[in-house]
């Protein structure tokens, strides 16, 4: 079992409007693999639950996740205000993350905060493609969903080929990433994707049209983070050895699943 850990913060700073990157050196970096996350405990003890953030990149060498979070609540607003050199508790790295499928032309799909994760993972796409001599950026192609504002889009298109879609059309394609897929045709054997609800429903509907493997990464709401208090269940297909009945814990058993197992 995970324990709890004190790391330290190394940096952090503002990244788009209540959007924040933080590095964390920690020894959680040592194990952690694209689409798992950590959980963070506040300081201000009257908030009982750890926040499950999920992890954006992995410095293994240097012991360093960086995580992006969006500043949604009081965990996350006191989050905001850690600097260099604090100490930070947390517990990780948690969960399951991508079965990474090397060789196979990826569309990593990722939407508002749900992009975070899909920085780490074209990373690890890109050098997976480089060591058996593919170019990346015929391998690797993310799709990210923005309402608006714009982040990340640099670390992205340091190891993919990047497609944007906007609510408004300011940027990339007007509409959604399944509007951008499209208009851009762009195409793969493998899809990744993590983001709101609504939008993985899409794209777990693409995947069936277009017979290609769907994974998904879930968020939702989390208390232990660990599997123990079933608070973030989802229903699946298969019953739960667990429980004996159709869910998954989302913390314990994913939060990254095939799509046809869970019913969203």
């Amino acid at each position: 079992m995970r324990q709890k850990e004190i790391a330290k913060v190394v940096s952090q700073e503002c990244i788009g409007t209540g959007v924040y990157s933080m590095m964390i050196k920690t020894e959680a970096a040592k194990e952690a693999v694209a689409g798992q996350f950590i959980s963070v405990y506040c300081k201000d003890k009257t908030k009982l639950l750890p926040r499950p953030i999920s992890i954006c990149q992995i410095n293994k060498e240097e012991s360093i996740l960086r995580i992006v979070y969006r500043v949604v609540g009081g965990g996350t607003e006191e989050m905001s205000t850690y600097k260099a050199g604090d100490d930070i508790e947390l517990i990780g790295p948690l969960g399951n993350g991508f079965m990474q499928r090397e060789g196979k032309k990826a569309i990593l799909i990722g939407g508002g905060i749900g992009i975070p994760p899909m920085v780490g993972l074209a990373e690890s796409l890109k050098a997976k493609a480089e060591e058996q001599g593919l170019d990346s950026q015929d391998y690797v192609q993310v799709v990210a969903g923005y309402r608006d504002e714009l982040f990340l889009t640099d670390d992205i298109e340091n190891s993919a080929t990047l497609y944007i879609a906007t609510e408004d059309g300011s940027t990339g394609t007007k509409g959604t990433v399944i509007d951008a897929i499209k208009e851009q045709a762009v195409e793969g054997d493998v899809i990744y994707a993590c983001g709101p609800t609504p939008m993985l429903k899409a794209i777990k509907e693409y995947a069936l049209e277009k017979h290609i493997e769907c994974q998904i990464s879930l968020e939702e709401r989390m208390a232990c983070g660990i599997g123990a208090c079933l608070a973030c269940v989802c229903k699946s297909k298969e019953k739960d050895h667990h429980t004996n009945v159709n869910n998954k814990r989302i913390c314990k058993d994913g939060p990254v699943f095939l799509a046809q197992e869970v019913e969203l």
